[in-house]
């Protein structure tokens, strides 16, 4: 589980007029909510949010909340970004409780070279990049590796076929497609051409003409 240390101020005023009010000052408007809370306006530094985000997995990363001398434990919920400027526009963090199991997305990584790659030309076509799990708080993974190593050209991978930390419960569906080592389209398209360029043989009834002569 990684953690990562921010600090916040409560807030009481809310509305777009603050939200603004803040974000020139240079606070980004927050909000955290859960564990019978009830959702508390929050003010963060904009720079420190950036800084920390910027190094970290904002999906799996536990946030230690400076809030008026205590601390608060959260995840990142949601940021909400300009769509043009990609600026900050508000954070939603969710408090946690250690044995209170949560719902998170988690990275998956690809570990090794397929050989279907290696030896026959391969693509990895990654379809599902993150796995929906329920897990406790205190037992986050950073990320799920996946051996490909001995993938031959294809073969695939489901999401049944994923071997997850103990207390980890899968929320995806089992038989969804992981990957799968595929053929690249140039050599199907090659073999698809020289199928079609042979010409079928023509075999022709003999004329009277052709009968005769040949005798």
């Amino acid at each position: 589980m990684a953690t990562a240390s921010l600090s916040a101020t409560l807030r009481t005023d809310t509305g777009k007029g603050v939200a603004r009010s803040l974000r020139r000052e240079g606070h980004i408007p927050a909000v955290i909510y859960g564990h019978k809370r009830d959702p508390q306006p929050l003010a963060v530094p904009a720079r420190e949010l950036e800084k920390l985000l910027s190094h970290i997995s904002a999906d799996t990363t536990v946030i230690e909340l400076s809030l008026g001398g205590s601390a608060t434990r959260a995840l990142i919920r949601e940021i909400q970004r300009h769509p043009f400027k990609r600026q900050i526009l508000h954070v939603d963090f969710q408090e946690i409780v250690a044995g209170e199991k949560m719902t998170v997305k988690v990275p998956l990584h690809l570990v090794g070279t397929p050989a279907g790659v290696r030896l026959g030309g391969g693509l990895v076509d990654h379809i599902i990049r993150e796995l929906t799990i329920s897990v406790d708080p205190a037992n986050i993974p950073n990320h799920i590796d996946i051996d490909i190593a001995n993938l031959e050209l294809g073969q695939s991978i489901h999401v049944a076929d994923i071997t997850v930390p103990a207390g980890v419960t899968v929320m995806d569906e089992p038989e969804a497609a992981v990957l799968i080592i595929a053929t690249p389209r140039a050599a199907i398209e090659a073999a698809a051409e020289g199928e079609g360029s042979a010409e079928p043989e023509v075999i022709r009834a003999k004329k009277p003409e052709d009968s005769a002569e040949s005798k």
